[in-house]
């Protein structure tokens, strides 16, 4: 369970409950449920979603929104799913860019994989 803190300096302090700290990121409880719900949908229960890129830090500017979506099961077609996800949030979120990165067993790893699983905040 996530909850969210706004405070001048910021827009959002994301904290999940039982956390001893907190994670920063630019992006409502709102639009993070409306993430989850749309790769939930699409993608299956299963998929794992992570936040990553500049709605992490909350220095940067600027509007993407960069979503790494992991899947425990092989997809067919990848490309066709990650625009799928990606138009479908676009659209839920009043046009606003949407980048998605599948990582699924069978398709190809590159480092943008590695800094998304490591710099990424699960929704």
């Amino acid at each position: 369970m996530w909850f969210v803190a706004v405070s001048s300096a910021s827009p959002y302090h994301v904290c999940q409950v039982g956390w001893v700290g907190c994670v920063w990121m630019r992006l409502t409880a709102k639009q993070a449920g409306v993430i989850r719900g749309v790769v939930s949908d699409l993608a299956g229960e299963a998929a794992v979603v992570r936040l990553f890129g500049s709605r992490v830090d909350d220095h940067a500017k600027g509007g993407d929104i960069d979503l790494l979506v992991e899947l425990p099961y092989p997809v067919e077609e990848p490309a066709w799913l990650s625009a799928r996800i990606s138009s479908k949030i676009s659209m839920l979120m009043g046009g606003r860019k949407v980048d998605v990165l599948l990582d699924a067993p069978k398709l190809c790893q590159f480092p943008i994989h590695d800094v998304a699983r490591t710099q990424g905040i699960r929704l």
